[in-house]
């Protein structure tokens, strides 16, 4: 058995708690459990309180004791909370009666008083031992924080945490939760007198099963396995005039990093959410000015280490575009057979000889409406403030085109499509008479097959997989999107195969 893993933290204050209980919300998920133990009037409540109203990004939430109540559930925007107040249970058979045993899945579950039923708490837990620590004053508290089981490696984090918001200077900061992604990285903003940094939780990717040649997917497909690469691509993007992120403070071995806050402006506006004119005219051009010029594929990442970026090769490509066939199809009720798989490669190995052996620049990969940041203050292109880029690859100019001009979150008529592929082009060849705008137009339709044919098995995989069927919404417009490039001359035997053996998502 492994042992436990233990710190112990001194808060002076309410805020001080306030603080680690959002340091601890950072890096916990669904099905984790914490429990709260200590003296009547040890904070124990308080602590719950903060970490529902961080959760919540609500500091007026009101979260009152469960004493009476014993259990109190919250839908918070990251994932339901169960709060659980086990003072006055006297056996833990009670515990299946309100619901709390088991616990349930998919859901955190805050526990006060848990030595009240040590039998029906789960091995893998995190606990909060709470004390007075009056000779420090009235209001100051020690915690002791244990890991037990699979939580000790979460304890570990979140002491190295602790440790690197000490040594930037904002431990005293004020917590704000951010929004997430589909990744395992977090999110919060810092705010201090002297203004307001954001903090990334960007843990080291775990690798899955070793299914593609030996390598697990995101190394078959080129994923970030750590933050290495988000600063090396901040770097480079900066020193060429383009709007990344500063890196702060970074710790690089435990993915800790303190970035530029770039606010909120979107590319979007209204509901539905549609793309606003202006701002994807300047991320057009932001694509063209980052396409043109001769960049490096190798980066200096700190003294005496560097970055290489990888290719976007074709067994990555197939590794992605074969996500149909391992999840869509089959959410379709379309599994398919052997000889179809093998139709399949062989296709696309043809389809993608003319994007591999093009031209190869910086593909920011995930050049879409919400990973960019509208910068009114700065001029031109500057204004294009990019936040996601860490799973940048070398490959055709035309993908992250395709990325901004058929986002797969929202609607982009067909119409502005094609006005600001032309100012793309128009863009291109105003700095070189050598760009074709036919071989483009060519590859943009290929790489717009390709990317849309993934996300259809992404999204089917985020819902069979991973239990998240809100992006099941999205596979309509990609279908839309997926059609429209099939019409390509280049692509008819293509979409004579899709037409054949695949089927349109449920509207």
């Amino acid at each position: 058995m492994t042992a436990p893993t233990t710190f112990s933290v001194a808060l002076a204050n309410e805020t001080a708690t306030a603080h680690l209980m959002a340091d601890l919300a950072l890096l916990i998920g669904p099905g984790d459990v914490i429990t709260l133990s200590g003296d009547l009037g040890a904070g124990k409540t308080a602590a719950a309180r903060a970490m529902i109203r961080y959760l919540a990004g609500d500091d007026a939430v009101e979260v009152p004791s469960p004493t009476f109540t014993l259990a109190q559930t919250y839908d918070l925007p990251p994932f339901p909370l169960i709060h659980a107040d086990l003072y006055r249970v006297n056996d833990p058979l009670e515990l299946e009666e309100l619901g709390l045993s088991p616990l349930p899945e998919g859901t955190v579950a805050l526990i006060e008083w848990p030595e009240r039923a040590p039998s029906a708490l789960p091995a893998d837990r995190i606990d909060i031992a709470l004390s007075h620590r009056s000779a420090l004053g009235s209001t100051a508290r020690a915690a002791e924080i244990t890991g037990y089981g699979k939580a000790g490696a979460q304890v570990a984090r979140l002491k190295a945490l602790r440790q690197f918001l000490d040594g930037a200077g904002y431990t005293d900061a004020r917590r704000q939760r951010m929004a997430g992604d589909a990744s395992t990285r977090s999110y919060a903003r810092l705010v201090r007198d002297d203004g307001v940094v954001i903090l990334m939780n960007s843990p080291r990717r775990p690798d899955g099963p070793a299914i593609y040649d030996g390598r697990s997917y995101s190394a078959a497909v080129h994923l970030a396995e750590d933050v290495k690469p988000f600063v090396a691509i901040a770097g480079g993007l900066r020193e060429r005039g383009f709007s990344a992120p500063a890196i702060r403070h970074a710790d690089l071995d435990t993915g800790f990093l303190i970035t530029e806050d770039f606010g909120s402006a979107g590319f979007v506006e209204g509901d539905p959410a549609r793309p606003i004119a202006e701002r994807y005219e300047a991320a057009t051009d932001l694509l063209a000015a980052l396409h043109r010029e001769a960049l490096p594929e190798i980066l200096p990442l700190a003294p005496q280490l560097s970055y290489a970026i990888p290719t976007f090769d074709t067994e990555a490509l197939l590794v992605e575009v074969g996500l149909m066939l391992e999840w869509y199809l089959p959410d379709r009720g379309a599994e398919p057979t052997g000889d179809l798989r093998a139709e399949f490669v062989a296709m696309w190995r043809d389809l993608l000889s003319k994007p591999v052996s093009s031209a190869r620049t910086w593909l920011l990969r995930d050049f879409h409406s919400p990973n960019l940041i509208w910068l009114e203050q700065r001029p031109g292109i500057a204004k294009v403030g990019v936040i996601d880029f860490q799973d940048a690859v070398l490959g055709p100019a035309a993908y992250d085109l395709v990325s901004l001009l058929q986002d797969a979150r929202l609607d982009v008529p067909e119409a502005l499509e094609l006005a600001l592929l032309t100012r793309y082009i128009k863009a291109r060849r105003a700095s070189d008479d050598k760009f074709d705008p036919v071989g483009f137009a060519e590859l943009y339709a290929i790489m717009s097959a390709q990317r849309n044919t993934r996300l259809l098995g992404t999204f089917a995989r985020l819902n069979r997989r991973d239990g998240k069927p809100q992006y099941l919404r999205h596979q309509p417009r990609i279908w839309t999107y997926l059609t429209r490039s099939l019409a390509h001359p280049a692509l008819a035997r293509a979409r004579e195969w899709y037409s054949a053996h695949v089927p349109a998502p449920v509207p």
